[in-house]
């Protein structure tokens, strides 16, 4: 490939520009660029031949006709190898660009915010960018792309050095950008469906394309390959200890989904094991919800991930730094508990930004033979007026209290869940088992195995009862109240049961399996 003597320049992200584009301009290369691009460069003392001078043509259409031209596609595409190439662009006047910078319109920031308009978001389609690269990208043999910032480094170093690019790199740099307007156009395509579909249909294809975030140690398990993608760090931030594996982010964005439902509620502990909450806590400090919390299960929490609904402080933190965690994720720590937590060298510290289960409320799962389910995520919440009272007796105000709080914790147990719930903690977690009446005689287990009491308690299923059997256990377990989803076939035997035990039921017309 021959020296670089041109460079394209048009970006919206400007980071790294001005750097950049001095250390082409040291080396001769003559700088085309646009609009705000072209502003930049000059306010740095840069020399920048405007676009319109370049191809003869204005500007137009508020800025959306300006690189859709054949000087710049010609001046990108024509092969340097080839004669014919090389002379139809001779003949009309159609100079080489060696080198393209171009980063998008901000389209995916833009749909991000809350207020867009519709009009603001399809001003925010870039056209000229992706046409841009994709021409650059497919001669790659002659002309190097550079679609992200972080690449402008390498690029500079290997003019410095030899005046031209490698064609590894430029290979490499190909690629990226065909990554990135498969991503681009992603964005754009699913936007687009959700406005302009009705709530029942779905886009005929379902496009996936999610940068790299990192490589990760391994999976499940050491010998399965594994990496992380998307925008975790938009939403987690590790402050301390070793690398997140794939199951702690498995196990940290089960446990932000969880805190979530608690986001504005007094101090509330979780603790989680294998995605599933073992105990959960409300007090009036977050060190009152830990000793709550902790007490439903003090052998599961050994390995698992703690997490709070407010700033976590000194106190608290003593108390969990007395048993072994993998991770603590909170909206922010004090320098206290930093500074406790920080003597244990491999934990991870995690900084939870905002509620990251309600940024996308999309679910998608691989379910093998290239095969993916999509659903919408359970982002369902219920109050006290939206509950149907089913029994001859109705709750009392703390077992409505109760209900409303287990009811937000069982949703986060996997099928088939049956938790038992006082108005502020956990007293016993059933999760996963292949029969509700299972689940509920596992959470009385672990209720006994901690030396809670489950008289006067409420039971929480996450699925209707399908028969009595399962209410008549809660209610020999103690229990005085239920909350389940009803619709089965058998709910009038089940209410029936109930109202010959004295038992409270509601229902909720929702149910939450979480397989």
């Amino acid at each position: 490939m021959p020296r670089v003597t041109r460079a394209l320049l048009s970006v919206s992200d400007k980071t790294g520009l001005a750097t950049f584009a001095k250390v082409l301009a040291e080396f001769g290369i003559e700088l085309v660029s646009t609009g705000g691009t072209a502003k930049t460069l000059r306010a740095e003392g840069l020399t920048v031949v405007d676009l319109s001078d370049f191809t003869g043509f204005p500007e137009m259409l508020d800025g959306r006709v300006k690189t859709l031209h054949p000087k710049v596609h010609g001046g990108l595409l024509f092969r340097r190898d080839l004669a014919e190439h090389v002379a139809t662009a001779a003949l009309h006047g159609i100079e080489p660009i060696d080198l393209v910078v171009v980063n998008l319109y901000p389209f995916e920031q833009t749909i991000a915010k809350s207020d867009v308009s519709f009009e603001e978001a399809i001003e925010n389609i870039d056209i000229g960018g992706p046409s841009m690269l994709r021409s650059a990208a497919k001669n790659h043999d002659s002309v190097t792309v550079v679609v992200d910032p972080a690449d402008y480094d390498i690029v500079a170093e290997q003019i410095r050095a030899h005046g031209r690019t490698t064609l590894e790199l430029r290979r490499r740099l190909a690629a990226k950008v065909f990554a990135r307007t498969a991503a681009y156009d992603a964005a754009i395509t699913a936007y687009l469906s959700r406005v302009f579909q009705e709530t029942s249909s779905f886009s005929p294809t379902l496009a996936i394309s999610i940068p790299l975030a990192q490589p990760l140690r391994y999976g499940e398990n050491p010998h399965q390959r594994a990496a992380l993608y998307g925008k975790f760090s938009d939403h987690y931030s590790q402050l301390h200890g070793k690398e997140l594996s794939y199951n702690n982010i498995l196990d940290l964005t089960a446990a932000a989904a969880l805190i979530g439902e608690f986001s504005d509620q007094p101090p509330t502990l979780a603790i989680l094991k294998h995605t599933n909450p073992c105990g959960v806590g409300q007090g009036t400090t977050l060190r009152e919800a830990w000793e709550k919390a902790f007490a439903t299960d003090r052998q599961a929490p050994f390995g698992g991930i703690i997490v709070v609904n407010q700033s976590l402080d000194g106190p608290a933190a003593m108390a969990m730094a007395e048993i072994f965690s993998e991770v603590i994720a909170a909206p922010g720590f004090t320098e206290e508990a930093l500074a406790i937590l920080r003597q244990k060298k491999n934990l991870r510290l995690i900084h939870v930004k905002g509620h990251p289960e309600r940024v996308g409320p999309v679910d998608i799962r691989s379910v093998g033979a290239g095969s993916f389910l999509w659903q919408e995520r359970d982002l369902s919440r219920i109050t006290a007026p939206e509950l149907k009272v089913v029994t001859k007796r109705e709750p009392s105000p703390f077992e409505l209290q109760a209900m409303l709080f287990g009811w937000s914790v069982v949703k986060h147990v996997k099928s088939n869940a049956i938790i038992y719930a006082s108005a502020d903690r956990t007293l016993g977690v059933g999760a996963g088992q292949m029969s509700r009446v299972d689940s509920s005689r596992i959470a009385v287990w672990k209720a006994g195995e901690a030396g809670l009491s489950l008289a006067g308690s409420v039971v929480c299923s996450d699925a209707f009862f399908p028969f009595p059997d399962g209410l008549i256990a809660a209610a020999q377990a103690g229990a005085t109240a239920a909350i389940q989803p009803g619709g089965s076939v058998r709910d009038a035997e089940v209410i029936r049961a109930a109202d010959e035990r004295g038992m409270a039921m509601v229902f909720t017309g929702i149910r939450h399996f979480r397989h």
